[in-house]
């Protein structure tokens, strides 16, 4: 089983790797702020918008290796109705932590698999966070110290490394924070019969 990843995480490859599976991580390159911005104009849900990114990322790489099953995944993080993006700068990073400050979001993790330009299967978590009031001078000596990391992650956090300690409460799967529904997707290949326990 060939497995193609259309993206440059290497969390979501490492996940993938550690459960066992041979995987090849090749960036789709598409034009994601174009279709998230066609998509809400046209007014479509946060999770659609995941998916869609998602099946994007993975019919790119499915035409260019149509035997392999390719895997496309994407992250939307939902502030009652306002979708954060990755920070750009560290004054984004400080004006997203401020906005998510006290308050509770989703975090949407969509994966889409394809074979031969089609997609087989499809799936998106959803995992409600509620941040912790962090005081502006804690955002800024934790920007200071994390943006290297947090600047490639949306929401200015990562759950593997100092995430954990902004949060009062998590609900929802572990491995969609880290960017991918890893049990779902492994269980689907059990079904197929490509997994054996």
């Amino acid at each position: 089983m060939h497995i193609l990843l259309a993206s440059s995480s290497e969390i979501r490859a490492q996940l993938l790797r550690a459960a066992g599976l041979e995987v090849q991580a090749l960036p789709a390159r598409i034009d994601e702020q174009a279709i998230r911005a066609a998509l809400t104009n046209k007014g479509v849900t946060p999770r659609q918008i995941a998916d869609a990114l998602a099946e994007s990322k993975a019919l790119k790489l499915s035409h260019e290796f149509p035997e392999g099953l390719t895997l496309g995944a994407d992250q939307i993080l939902d502030l009652e109705g306002e979708i954060l993006s990755k920070p750009a700068t560290p004054e984004d990073a400080y004006m997203q932590l401020s906005q998510l400050s006290g308050r509770t979001h989703r975090l949407l993790s969509a994966l889409v698999v394809c074979q031969n330009g089609q997609p087989l299967w499809r799936h998106v978590s959803e995992v409600r966070l509620t941040m912790h009031p962090l005081s502006p001078a804690f955002i800024a000596d934790y920007i200071a110290r994390n943006w290297d990391s947090i600047r490639h992650a949306v929401g200015c956090y990562k759950l593997e490394e100092e995430g954990p300690r902004l949060f009062s409460a998590i609900e929802g799967d572990y491995f969609a924070v880290l960017g991918l529904p890893l049990i779902e997707f492994l269980n689907w290949l059990r079904a197929r019969g490509d997994l054996t326990t």
